[in-house]
């Protein structure tokens, strides 16, 4: 709303200093440093009134060290990281940008799943919360609201440059033409980036048309599926790291950030065309929400590293799960998750190779075994004697490490 009000200023009175609104970095600065304001002041608050409300965690015995005083410490802290988050985004992006506006809806979308769990847990005391097919349909309805959007709204292409021919007819007609003009072929795609193959990219169209071309009509659903199981498993994998304390919120910090720099640089022509990657108008506006997001991510971190003073809970967890997938859709980078968000699927992994391994020797020899200790994977570590406060440390090392070669996979092809 801000953006709007300094807009005006501008156009109409040349008010001084509006003109630096117009500018995604500064707006984007501006976002992150007011989300860290927002989460760290008025998360004491928050987390007081959820004492007061007596919204605190009950911890199952699992036998983990210090687990049994974690009891009682107030969850739902999640609604911090939506509001740190929201606030930011409201009054300094472009609220018409389709772009933004999926990603609000995704944010109020998984914060309300989320919520709802959260809400029959601590006050219908069921300790199960939420039923499971309850969350994958809520999941599947936002990856098919994302998925049908991204696809069929007016205002998501991609941009290429003219054939070369064409590029040099047009310089040599017009020496001076700025560099930008050579992009003009904008149009509808289910084209993505996919890593280590040397042109970069893939086409959802080709898993059908390579059977019949005239199917290329049906690439609508081919993608929105993939949009359905991409969100489904992000925020899945957020909600089984979201364990120990800063584990969750501190990965998904630096998955997020990087994010953001693709989002950057995807919007930028010159950017784009320097390192050879797709230039998609109007994506840059995503770099709003993400400085925001992130800003309310380290905030939060405030409170919830070791020792907690409030947990994220499902309200959190799941929607930062379903924003850094929309986000990884919307930039047209959803083939790097496995990469970017390894963390996550390394603790979608060993619950699964749990589960399967343990019921197929139950089967097999009448006794059930396990692959590791416990899952998900923080807490097998736990088990072997590690403090958490190391291993969320080392994880989110590693998450570096994943972030700076998801970055690196700009140029190697």
């Amino acid at each position: 709303m801000l953006y709007y009000l300094f807009d005006y200023l501008e156009k109409q009175f040349q008010f001084p200093g509006a003109s630096l609104f117009g500018f995604i970095t500064f707006r984007a600065a501006s976002a992150m440093i007011l989300s860290l304001l927002i989460s760290t002041i008025y998360g004491k608050r928050i987390i007081r009134f959820l004492q007061r409300q007596q919204v605190g965690e009950t911890i199952r015995d699992l036998g983990l060290a210090g687990q049994s005083e974690k009891a009682g410490t107030p969850t739902m802290g999640g609604i911090i990281i939506i509001l740190a988050t929201l606030i930011p985004v409201l009054l300094l992006s472009e609220l018409e940008n389709i772009y933004i506006i999926l990603l609000i809806v995704t944010t109020l979308w998984m914060g309300a799943i989320g919520f709802i769990d959260d809400y029959i847990k601590k006050f219908k005391n069921d300790k199960e919360g939420l039923k499971g097919r309850f969350k994958i349909l809520g999941q599947v309805g936002l990856g098919i609201i994302v998925g049908v959007t991204l696809y069929f709204h007016k205002d998501v292409t991609i941009k290429e440059k003219l054939p070369l021919v064409e590029q040099q007819v047009l310089l040599a007609e017009n020496p001076n033409i700025e560099e930008i003009e050579l992009f003009k072929i904008e149009n509808k795609s289910t084209k993505t980036t996919i890593p280590f193959v040397k042109s970069n990219e893939f086409d959802y169209a080709n898993l059908i048309t390579w059977i019949n071309p005239e199917w290329a009509k049906y690439a609508w659903i081919i993608f929105v599926l993939a949009v359905i199981i991409i969100i489904t498993a992000v925020s899945n994998g957020a909600n089984l790291t979201d364990g120990i304390d800063g584990l969750a919120a501190g990965t998904s910090a630096i998955i997020v950030l990087t994010l953001g720099i693709f989002a950057f640089i995807s919007g930028r022509f010159d950017f784009s065309d320097y390192l050879n990657i797709m230039y998609i108008p109007r994506v840059g506006e995503i770099t709003i929400y993400i400085s925001a997001f992130v800003g309310a991510l380290i905030g939060f971190l405030w409170y919830n590293t070791y020792p907690a003073q409030v947990f994220m809970g499902d309200t959190g967890s799941l929607t930062i799960g379903g924003v850094i997938a929309v986000i990884a859709i919307a930039v047209r980078k959803e083939w790097l998750i496995p990469v970017l968000c390894g963390v996550f699927v390394a603790e979608n992994l060993s619950v699964i190779m749990q589960v399967s391994w343990f019921k197929y020797t139950k089967k097999k020899f009448g006794e059930g075994r396990r692959i590791f200790k416990m899952s998900p994977l923080h807490h097998h570590y736990q088990m072997k004697g590690y403090h958490e406060s190391k291993i969320v440390t080392r994880f989110w090392i590693i998450g570096i490490l994943l972030a700076i070669l998801s970055i690196v996979t700009l140029k190697i092809r």
